[in-house]
């Protein structure tokens, strides 16, 4: 039984429901709020760490956290108003990744869209269509995100505790062997 720590950030909510899904998956997690997060994860086999998007990274809270993050397995997850697959959420990713402190391997990834913050989303609605976040596909994304996470979400992100299970159960069979190949 592999034990989790599930760390989020959240402002809408919907960081946190999928924090929750991701502990509730696990056989054995503890859950915290970033600012709550302890500094010494050693006593965790796999860290999960949550985020909403803030400038195309981690929110500043998470970003700071992930630099004290060291010698972790870890698995981000993240929500934010663009599609799962755009380059946008794909760099994320990889932003999280680069603020990790050293010696941290990266197992998955999870990411889905959530509703945006309804006061950014008031700012966003003057934008005008040479802007990044205006015009009536910003529009038509940010109505698809708002009924985001849902349940087929939520259900994707528990699916993810296992799919890391079965890696790292995986690796550990592998690396057995090769551990006895070198002995012989």
């Amino acid at each position: 039984m592999r034990k989790w720590a599930v760390i989020y950030s959240s402002v809408t909510g919907n960081t946190k429901k999928v924090a929750e899904a991701i502990a509730g998956a696990a056989e054995s997690a503890d859950i915290f709020r970033v600012q709550d997060a302890p500094q010494d994860l050693s006593g965790y086999d796999i860290v999960a760490i949550g985020y909403w998007l803030r400038l195309g990274q981690p929110d500043a809270l998470t970003l700071k956290y992930l630099a004290k993050v060291e010698n972790a397995r870890v698995v981000f997850f993240q929500t934010h108003g663009a599609e799962p697959q755009s380059e946008h959420a794909i760099t994320a990713f990889a932003r999280a990744g680069y603020n990790l402190g050293p010696g941290c391997e990266i197992l998955g990834t999870f990411g889905c869209m959530g509703k945006i913050n309804p006061e950014l989303l008031a700012r966003r609605q003057a934008a005008g269509p040479d802007d990044p976040h205006g015009g009536a596909e910003s529009r038509e994304r940010w109505e698809r995100a708002a009924a985001h996470p849902d349940a087929q979400d939520l259900q994707a992100a528990q699916e993810l505790v296992s799919r890391m299970e079965h890696k790292l159960a995986l690796r550990e069979k592998y690396l057995a062997k090769q551990v006895a190949k070198m002995t012989k």
